[in-house]
């Protein structure tokens, strides 16, 4: 099940702007302290660096993905999830709009 809504939330106004304008995100709080990021990746190849575990969650479109140290590109479609340890990173492939909630922590 893909989550629609993030009840309760704070939303800062100001995009995280990345690579360009390949991706643009913003960041959520909801009420027990938990940060979340809301974004969109456009049709790019893209590395991404992780301090906190993250768990990506496909809202809408799909993407390709490679974790560190993988050789294996895998695929992520609308409802699924994939999760990247902290102090790591992945390469994303991306052909259509992928819409994500990024589970921090």
């Amino acid at each position: 099940m893909t989550t629609e809504t993030l009840a309760g939330a704070s939303v800062s106004t100001r995009a995280n702007v990345y690579f360009d304008g390949k991706c643009v995100s913003h960041s959520v709080t909801l009420a027990d302290g938990t940060k979340k990021s809301v974004g969109v990746i456009l049709p790019a190849t893209l590395t991404f660096n992780t301090g906190a575990p993250e768990i990506m969650e496909c809202t809408g479109g799909s993407c390709d993905y490679k974790l560190a140290g993988s050789t294996e590109w895998r695929k992520s479609s609308a409802g699924e999830k994939f999760s990247v340890p902290a102090n790591s990173s992945f390469e994303i492939r991306v052909s259509e709009p992928y819409h994500y909630i990024c589970h921090f922590g």
